[in-house]
């Protein structure tokens, strides 16, 4: 009996099939490959605030930071390139990384790429946490940033290939759900070993636990339809289909996913092939989102959070706890993401989002213009220091329900599976990037630029949200295979993008209705 489909609201089909717990369980343990990326995240900026850690490993910092005689200016008390490069070289790696996972990706599955990032950040955690000198420490980062490039290459594709449409947006925000919840056990641990003499090797190095259960976890997983047909395993992908559906009626999600791998295999260069006409509106949010997330600036506090608290005044032990304080609210606000991204849609969450972030930047950088200035001297009272961690925490939940979570799921569902592992390389290349840029520059851009900073950033989300407003369509319940539509049916993307029978892989013989 053939496999039944319905055309839904928004025109793309719905195929037969229910939620499955073997879906959800799956979906959760490849997602712990987030685990990874946030628990690097929230754990760098503790660690480089630790003064036994300075001492150790970057002593000019550590004296500058203790220097009270006014020469050095508040905005400049942590500025080194060497401290800088400590974080960022992680970045660089995982650059690279992502074009060898791409490869990987598409040639051996899913499953390999994420075992593989999960023993590289093994690897690179161990070293760190024994580390005895700058060298160590460099050499750890860069094998994590291995790590994360080839986790946040497979992991995201993982997600939206074993989701079911209805339910793929918030299926594959488990990802950026585990890098929040990673963000903040890191920020936890900070807090719990900044007084130990050795707490910044036990930091750096429970980096090794979520490395274990990604690696120990992939082995338990199976391999995604997709890729199993892709690689011509057709009756274990069928099979794997009605397992993942809960129903043997599957006939037509199949049959689109075969025809959509044979017009996948008729690319022989899938680099340059992307750069083909129909491909402009991938090709362009799969540069432009993942260039545009990082320029909102979020990564600069979360990477930096316990760094700038101490800078703007807070004390030690306040600093730590108030990073802590933004984690729980990006586990939070990634959760209201989560409840809603398939119900709303993605474009509500990015406009909210960009609005929210706008309005607390310029807050923020008006409080520290005001108590600061140019000369870097002054500090907050108690009442005006929680009145600025409530607007940085606001600013945080507007990115955590917008841009955070959605700059990995819209660059990866709207490719078609010829396409998918080079769109998803380029995006994890930017992002690596554009996290490597800011986490290099940002200290010195503090020192340089001032509170005019947070104002330099506010300038790009009105950019980025006047960019999402006018150019990317809704793509909320259509079917992956079904993406194409949505470039034919926009006001703009239809001018450029040809309208062929093969626009954006297999196009669709049955009848569905056109994308408002």
């Amino acid at each position: 009996m053939a496999g039944g489909a319905f055309v839904d609201s928004n025109g793309g089909r719905d195929f037969e099939g229910k939620v499955t717990t073997f879906v959800l369980i799956t979906c959760f343990v490849a997602a712990m490959g987030g685990l990874l990326f946030g628990y690097d995240l929230g754990i760098t900026g503790g660690v480089t605030s630790m003064e036994i850690f300075l001492v150790k490993f970057f002593p000019s910092v550590y004296k500058q930071m203790k220097d009270d005689t006014g020469n050095t200016s508040q905005y400049c008390k942590f500025d080194s390139q060497l401290l800088t490069l400590f974080t960022s070289s992680l970045y660089v790696a995982a650059l690279l990384a992502s074009f060898v996972a791409a490869n990987i990706t598409r040639k051996y599955g899913r499953k390999p790429s994420m075992f593989i990032g999960g023993l590289f950040f093994l690897v690179g955690a161990l070293l760190n946490g024994f580390a005895v000198n700058v060298e160590m420490l460099i050499i750890g980062r860069i094998l994590l940033g291995f790590g994360v490039g080839f986790c946040n290459q497979s992991v995201p594709v993982y997600l939206s290939e074993m989701a079911p449409s209805k339910i793929r947006g918030a299926l594959n925000m488990g990802f950026q759900m585990m890098i929040t919840i990673g963000i903040l056990i890191a920020n936890l641990i900070n807090y719990g070993t900044s007084k130990h003499k050795n707490g910044w090797r036990i930091s750096l190095g429970i980096g090794a636990v979520p490395a274990i259960l990604l690696c120990v976890g992939t082995l338990c997983l199976d391999e995604t339809p997709n890729s199993m047909i892709e690689r011509g395993q057709h009756e274990k992908a069928k099979a794997m289909l009605q397992k993942i559906r809960g129903t043997s009626n599957i006939d037509e999600e199949y049959h689109d996913l075969v025809d959509a791998s044979e017009e996948a295999k008729k690319i022989e260069h899938p680099w340059k092939n992307i750069l083909q006409p129909k491909y402009r509106p991938h090709v362009t949010f799969c540069f432009f989102i993942p260039t545009f997330q990082q320029l909102t600036g979020i990564n600069a506090i979360m990477f930096y959070a316990p760094v700038l608290f101490k800078i703007l005044g807070f004390g030690d032990d306040a600093s730590l706890m108030s990073a802590v304080i933004t984690g729980g609210v990006n586990v939070v606000a990634t959760l209201v993401s989560i409840f809603t991204v398939d119900k709303f849609g993605r474009r509500i969450l990015f406009l909210e989002g960009g609005v929210q972030m706008l309005i607390c930047q310029i807050i923020i950088g008006v409080m520290i213009a005001m108590k600061f200035g140019l000369n870097g001297q002054g500090s907050f009272s108690k009442v005006e220091a929680d009145l600025l961690l409530l607007f940085i925490c606001l600013y945080v939940a507007a990115f955590a329900w917008s841009w955070g979570p959605l700059g990995w799921l819209v660059p990866t569902e709207i490719c078609s599976l010829e396409i998918r592992p080079a769109g998803q390389a380029i995006n994890v290349a930017v992002n690596m990037l554009f996290t490597f840029a800011i986490a290099q520059a940002f200290l010195t851009m503090l020192c340089h630029l001032k509170f005019g900073l947070f104002f330099f950033f506010a300038a790009f989300v009105i950019i980025m949200t006047i960019f999402i407003a006018f150019l990317l369509p809704e793509t909320k319940n259509i079917p992956l295979e079904e993406m194409s539509s949505v470039w034919r049916s926009h006001w703009f993307w239809n001018k450029i993008v040809p309208n062929d029978n093969d626009l954006g892989g297999y196009n669709h013989k049955s009848n569905h209705k056109s994308i408002p």
